[in-house]
């Protein structure tokens, strides 16, 4: 009586240490979808849980925040996620470790990181979203039209008279600042690092003149800021789609088609608005998510 008590407290204690799921297995009936540390990830797990729940008879836990690129595309390579939204530019350049070469296109870039994803990784890129969060460089948009700037090459030749304010990961990324004064041969005297939060509002209220920008913040819009057009394609396409690991699939390959019913269906402006009326208006991701889905014909 004393062994079988004894077994039983060991069992409890696994139990709490390791959670039931770990002892029986995760419920194939539920599928967990993550994301990374910003308002457009937030926004896009809710589309993503959304059109599953909506199409399949499965539950969606979701893990909203997780972290950077590097933690979520850990996550799901160990099984901790099964589907999150990620950028074919990310994935080429930050988790595969292959060189962009410009310029290259939009589907040449997703079919590569799609082929390499299911070789190297079995994780299964989905159809992309119909957007592209691209790095850029923006503007306030009456400053670059009174000065004919409509493109990077446009600022090139303007660059010395002008104050770039930029984040610290742009300026030190080999990707970043390098790489576009290099292509464009930039001529900035002294760009000024700044902490991301503070990029937007200081090109809005004149006290930088260009910063690094992401081309579907809401800010942009909200802020009559005008992006310019990466004529040179120093940087690489930053398509948005579903990646859903491979062995979620096989059990439950469903979730490609409700996935899919997103392909196409949100442009660079609507992720803007969506982004707006969470970092602006203040409402929820998944407040933004459901309205959106339903004024579509998702719900």
């Amino acid at each position: 009586m004393k062994k079988l008590i004894l077994l039983l407290i060991t069992i409890l204690a696994t139990m709490s240490i390791l959670g039931c799921s770990s002892l029986f297995g995760k419920d194939t009936n539920t599928v967990i979808i993550g994301g990374k540390n910003f308002t457009e990830q937030d926004i896009l797990i809710y589309l993503m849980k959304g059109v599953i729940e909506k199409n399949t008879n499965l539950k969606v836990e979701t893990k909203a925040y997780l972290g950077g690129t590097s933690v979520v595309a850990q996550a799901i390579e160990r099984g901790d996620l099964d589907i999150y939204a990620e950028y074919t530019g990310t994935a080429l350049v930050n988790i595969l470790g292959e060189e962009y070469v410009a310029p290259s296109s939009s589907e040449f870039v997703y079919e590569k990181v799609k082929k390499l994803y299911a070789e190297k990784k079995q994780i299964i890129w989905m159809k992309p979203l119909g957007f592209s969060n691209a790095y850029t460089l923006a503007m306030r948009a009456d400053q670059a039209n009174a000065l004919s700037i409509q493109s990077m090459s446009d600022l090139a030749k303007q660059s010395g008279t002008l104050q770039l304010g930029a984040t610290h990961e742009f300026l030190e990324r080999v990707d970043g600042y390098e790489n576009v004064k290099s292509i464009y041969d930039m001529k900035f005297e002294s760009p000024a690092g700044m902490e991301p939060g503070l990029t937007y509002a200081a090109c809005r209220d004149g006290n930088v003149d260009v910063i690094d920008a992401f081309s579907t913040d809401g800010r942009i819009i909200a802020f009559n800021l005008k992006v310019l057009d990466d004529d040179k394609h120093a940087f690489p396409p930053f398509d948005a789609a579903p990646l859903v690991r491979a062995d979620t699939l096989k059990l439950h390959p469903e979730i490609a088609d409700a996935l899919n019913l997103l392909a196409g269906k949100i442009n660079n402006e609507e992720m803007s608005k969506l982004n707006a009326k969470v970092d602006l208006d203040g409402k929820s991701p998944n407040v933004v998510a459901n309205e959106w889905l339903s004024d579509n014909g998702f719900l």
